[in-house]
């Protein structure tokens, strides 16, 4: 994955605080204060409830729940299950696409896009 440009994330108000902390190493998500469940992409309204929800520290630690490479460009595009409960999509980097497995753990690691923004990808543990 080292050859390949990530392009650089549209940024909004509402994900600002989480490209902010990914500069400084931390991993946000986002919780509803109503219903109490998580969830990504960071959003105001919780997506369950529309109730309000606020940032919180995730530990980076998750699951492959499904994968595909993407032999002819290099790269592996896979759903993770986050310890915390969301699924996100994400990149899988560092890893032999031959040896990934559903169920398998993965830990974060940040990829910086384009203009520098980093971005949540994922390698085996």
């Amino acid at each position: 994955m080292a050859d390949r440009i990530i392009p650089s994330p549209v940024q909004s108000p509402e994900s600002e605080p989480f490209y902010a902390a990914a500069k400084e190493g931390k991993f946000m998500i986002r919780r509803c204060k109503d219903c109490g469940k998580p969830h990504w992409y960071p959003r105001a309204l919780c997506p369950f409830c529309f109730g309000e929800t606020e940032w919180e520290t995730a530990s980076g630690d998750g699951i492959i729940y499904s994968f595909s490479p993407m032999r002819r460009a290099n790269y592996t595009i896979a759903y993770v299950t986050l310890k915390e409960g969301p699924t996100m999509m994400t990149n899988i980097i560092d890893a032999d696409v031959d040896k990934l497995a559903c169920g398998q753990a993965v830990k974060l690691k940040w990829t910086v896009t384009e203009d520098g923004t980093p971005v949540p990808t994922f390698a085996p543990v």
